[in-house]
C-alpha cells in the first residue's frame, strides 16, 4: 500500500469525483428553490387578480375563489307601541334581502334572551334593535320584558363584561324630542347594556324624531332612511370581511378599545369585530357633569366600604360647601342637621341608594331592602327552584329575599355584592318600623313580580301564586339580626303566615340566644380555624373568634330546626376537615349545606379567582370525608345546579327515609300556640317535618332538579354561572 492520499490534492481522480457530485447537488438545490419561488410568484399574482377581479374586464376571465362570509344572517326586533317600529323593520328587511341574506323580523315580545340571544353569536347573527320609548321613558310593552333582562344581565357580575363578546349588533332608536328628559332613553339603554356585556357595535345608534320641528333630516322617516342606507353599507362591509384602520377621529380623541387590557389601546376596525369603531359613540351620549357623575356610579359598582367612600365622596362634598347656603339659610340647615343627628343618621347615603338600586334592590326605608332572587324567576316560568326547594320544600316563586339591615360586620371574600353595603359592629343609624319594613318589603316584590306578566314561558297558575309571599328568606346583603326590633319582625311574618329563614354571620351570640323561634335559622360558617376565618370573613370584631364560637354555642340551644352553611373556597377553606367536625360538635345543627363558592367577578375587595371554585365533584368528594368524620350524620340530599349538598342529623331519617322537607301549615299553628302562651308551650325542629321526595335525595339521578319542572341550561363561555 502507498503512502496516504493528501485531501488537497487537486490532481487526485477522488477529489475530481466528490467535486462533480458537490455540483450536482448544489445545482438541483438551486432549480427546486427556483421553482418554489416562481410558484409562489404566480399563486400571488392570481390571488390579486381574484381580488380586483370586475365583471366585463379581463381579469374576470380569471375563476374567482368564493370569499368567506363574515354575516350568516339577520335578525330584526321591534318594540313598537303604535306600528311605526313594527313597520321600520319590515323596510329594513326588505333591503338586507336584497343582499341575499337571510332575515328575520321579530317582535321583541316573543323572543326569550335567556335562552336565544347568545345563540346569535354561534350562528353569526347581526342583530338590530329598533325600539322606541313610551310613556315617562320606559320601553313599550312589547319592549319591556327583554329591557329589564337586559339591563339586570348588564349589572350581574355573574354573566361578566364578556358574556355577549362576538355578538355584532346596531340599534335605531325611536322618540320625541318634545319630551326632551326621556327623549330616547330606550335605544340608549339597550345600546349601553348591550355594550356593557361585551356586544360588539356595528354602527353608530339610530336617532328618529317624531317632532318634525327638531328632526334632523325633516321627519321620522327620513331619519330612519338615512341610518339604514349606512348600515346596509356597514353590511355589506361585513359581508366582503372588510376592515379599516382608524381615521384618527374618534369622538373626543379616544381610540381605545371598548375593553382593552391594563395599559393597552387598541385601533378601531369597522366592519371588524371590535367593540368600537371609528364612528362610533360612547356608550352613552352625555355631557361632562353627567360623565363625571356615571364615574362615580361606576366605582360604587365595583367596591364601595364605608372606609373607601371618602375617596369617592370628596369632588361631591367640596361641590356642596362651594354652593352652601348663606345668612338664615345656613342657620336653619344646620339645626335641622343637628335634629337628625340626634335620631341617627340614615344607613343608606344617596351614593350607596344609587349603587344598590343598580343591583336590583328595592330599598325600603331608610336600612331595608328586597331583592327579587333570580331562583324565583327561574320557578314562575317553570325551570325549577333553588336549592331550598329541594331540601326543604320552599316554594320559589313564592318566597321573598329581603333583609332589615343592610349593615354587616363582616366583609367577607366572596360577599355578592362587593361590599357596597355600610359595615359596623353596632346599630347605629336611624331606625324604620319592622310594620312599616313588612309592608313595603311585601308591595315592593308584588310589584317586582307583576313585571313577569306577558314574560315567555310565565306559568299562569305559579304568577297567580307569586303575588302571595308565603316565605321570607331574611338574608340578602347585610345582618339581619342587627336589626333590633328582629323579634317584632319575625312575629309579624308569622302573624300573616310568612315562614321565616334568617342566616346569620354568627358574630352577635347575645342576639341568637334572644331570638324567637324562626322556622330555620342558619349560621354561616366559612372557615374552621381562627386564621382562616380572619381571611375569609374579615371581621371588624376584634374578639370574632369568641364570638363565632359564642354564637355555635347559642345555636345549641335552639330548639327549633338550625343549619350551618358552609361555603368551600379552593386553597381557603377545603383542607379544614377535622376541625370542621369539631365545629359542628359544638353547634349540633340539624342540617349542614355544603355550598361551593360563587364568583363574584372581579373586585379590588377580593383576590378570588374562577381557580377557587370547587367543581361539583370537588363539593361531594368533600361531604363524603367531613361525614366520615361525624357519625350522627348522613348524605341527605343533592342540588347540582348549585354545586350544594345537604347533610342531615340521622334524627331526621326516619325507617329509612328522610324528612328534611318542613309542614309550613303545622309550623305556623305551633308558632301561634308559643306566643298565645306567651313562650310556654315549646315546640321542637321534629314537629313541623316533612317526608323528602325521592327526586331531591342525594343519588337520585335528578339530582335535585323537579321533574315537574324542564332544566335550562344557560351558555356562558366564560365562566360558571351556577348559584343564586
Amino acid at each position: 500500500m502507498g503512502p496516504p492520499l493528501d485531501v488537497w490534492d487537486f490532481s487526485s481522480p477522488l477529489l475530481s469525483l466528490w467535486m462533480n457530485r458537490f455540483y450536482i447537488y448544489l445545482g438541483c438545490a438551486l432549480g427546486v428553490t427556483l421553482w418554489v419561488c416562481v410558484q409562489i410568484i404566480i399563486k400571488k399574482q392570481v390571488t390579486r387578480s381574484q381580488e380586483k377581479s370586475v365583471p366585463g374586464t379581463l381579469d374576470s376571465a380569471l375563476p374567482l375563489k368564493k370569499k368567506q362570509t363574515h354575516v350568516c344572517g339577520v335578525k330584526i326586533f321591534y318594540g313598537s307601541q303604535t306600528g311605526t317600529a313594527k313597520g321600520f323593520a319590515a323596510i329594513l328587511a326588505k333591503a338586507v334581502t336584497s343582499l341575499d341574506l337571510p332575515v328575520a323580523v321579530i317582535n321583541l315580545k316573543e323572543y326569550d334572551p335567556d335562552d336565544s340571544l347568545i345563540g346569535e353569536i354561534t350562528n353569526k347573527h347581526v342583530c338590530v334593535f329598533l325600539v322606541a320609548t313610551y310613556t315617562d321613558g320606559r320601553p313599550t310593552e312589547s319592549a319591556e320584558w327583554f329591557c329589564k333582562w337586559l339591563e339586570e344581565a348588564a349589572n350581574d357580575f355573574r354573566f361578566g363584561k364578556t358574556y355577549l363578546k362576538g355578538l355584532r349588533y346596531a340599534v335605531f332608536g325611536l322618540g320625541d324630542s318634545a319630551y326632551r328628559s326621556y327623549f330616547n332613553k330606550v335605544s340608549t339603554n339597550v345600546d349601553k347594556w348591550l355594550w356593557m356585556l361585551g356586544a360588539q357595535r356595528m354602527m353608530t345608534r339610530g336617532v328618529g324624531d317624531f317632532n318634525a320641528a327638531q328632526s334632523k333630516h325633516g321627519s321620522i322617516e327620513a331619519d330612519f332612511t338615512s341610518w339604514k342606507t349606512k348600515f346596509i353599507s356597514r353590511l355589506q362591509a361585513l359581508q366582503r370581511g372588510e376592515k379599516k384602520a382608524c381615521s384618527k377621529d374618534c369622538k373626543r380623541g379616544k381610540c381605545e378599545s371598548a375593553q382593552p387590557g391594563p395599559g393597552e389601546r387598541q385601533p378601531h376596525l369597522q366592519g371588524g369585530l371590535q367593540p368600537r369603531d371609528a364612528e362610533e359613540e360612547e356608550p352613552c351620549e352625555s355631557s361632562s357633569e353627567d360623565e363625571s357623575g356615571a364615574q362615580d356610579s361606576q366605582s360604587l359598582n365595583s367596591v364601595v366600604d364605608v372606609e373607601d367612600l371618602g375617596n369617592i365622596m370628596n369632588p361631591t362634598k367640596k361641590e356642596k360647601r362651594e354652593k352652601a347656603p348663606q345668612g338664615q339659610e345656613a342657620v336653619v340647615q344646620r339645626n335641622t342637621e343637628k335634629k337628625e343627628g340626634s335620631e341617627g343618621r340614615p344607613m343608606i347615603t344617596p351614593a350607596l341608594r344609587e349603587a344598590l338600586t343598580k343591583q336590583g334592590y328595592q330599598l325600603i326605608g331608610s336600612h331595608s331592602g328586597v331583592k327579587l332572587c333570580r331562583w324565583t324567576k327561574s320557578m314562575l316560568r317553570g325551570r325549577g327552584g333553588c336549592y331550598k326547594h329541594t331540601f326543604y320544600g320552599i316554594e320559589s316563586h313564592r318566597c321573598m329575599e329581603a333583609t332589615p339591615s343592610l349593615a354587616c360586620a363582616n366583609k367577607c371574600i366572596f360577599c355578592w355584592r362587593h361590599h357596597t353595603n355600610p359595615v359596623g359592629t353596632e346599630w347605629r343609624w336611624k331606625m324604620d318600623q319592622p310594620e312599616l319594613i313588612l309592608k313595603e318589603a311585601v308591595e315592593n316584590h308584588r310589584h317586582m313580580i307583576k313585571q313577569f306578566k306577558g314574560v315567555p314561558g310565565l306559568k299562569a297558575e305559579r304568577f297567580a301564586e307569586g303575588m302571595e309571599v308565603k316565605h321570607c328568606a331574611l338574608s340578602l346583603v347585610g345582618e339581619p339580626i342587627m336589626y333590633p326590633e328582629i323579634n317584632r319582625l319575625l312575629k309579624l311574618l308569622h302573624q300573616q303566615g310568612i315562614s321565616s329563614f334568617l342566616v346569620t354571620n354568627a358574630q352577635f351570640p347575645e342576639e341568637i340566644r334572644n331570638l324567637i323561634p324562626v322556622t330555620q335559622l342558619y349560621v354561616s360558617v366559612d372557615a374552621s380555624t381562627k386564621d382562616s376565618l380572619k381571611k375569609i370573613d374579615r371581621p371588624l370584631f376584634k374578639d370574632f373568634w369568641q364570638r363565632f364560637l359564642d354564637s355555635l354555642k347559642a345555636l345549641a340551644a335552639k330548639q327549633q330546626r338550625t343549619v350551618y352553611r358552609l361555603t368551600l373556597v379552593k386553597c381557603w377553606n377545603v383542607d379544614e376537615l377535622q376541625a370542621y367536625a369539631e365545629l359542628v360538635s359544638l353547634g349540633n345543627p340539624d342540617f349542614i349545606e355544603v355550598k361551593g363558592v360563587t364568583y363574584c367577578g372581579e373586585s379590588a375587595a377580593s383576590s378570588l379567582t374562577m381557580a377557587n371554585v370547587p367543581w361539583h365533584e370537588e363539593v361531594v368528594r368533600f361531604v363524603h370525608e367531613l361525614v366520615d368524620l361525624l357519625p350522627d350524620y348522613e348524605i341527605a340530599c343533592e342540588h347540582e345546579h348549585s354545586n350544594c349538598l345537604l347533610i342531615g342529623h340521622k334524627k331526621f331519617k326516619i325507617d329509612g327515609e328522610w324528612w328534611t322537607w318542613i309542614d309550613y301549615g303545622r309550623f305556623q299553628e305551633l308558632v301561634l300556640q308559643h306566643e298565645e302562651s306567651g313562650g310556654s308551650k315549646t315546640f321542637s325542629a321534629s314537629d313541623y317535618m316533612a317526608r323528602t321526595p325521592q327526586w331531591a335525595l342525594f343519588g337520585a339521578r335528578e339530582r335535585g332538579f323537579d321533574p315537574k319542572d324542564t332544566r335550562y341550561q344557560r351558555k356562558n363561555k366564560t365562566k360558571d354561572i351556577s348559584g343564586c
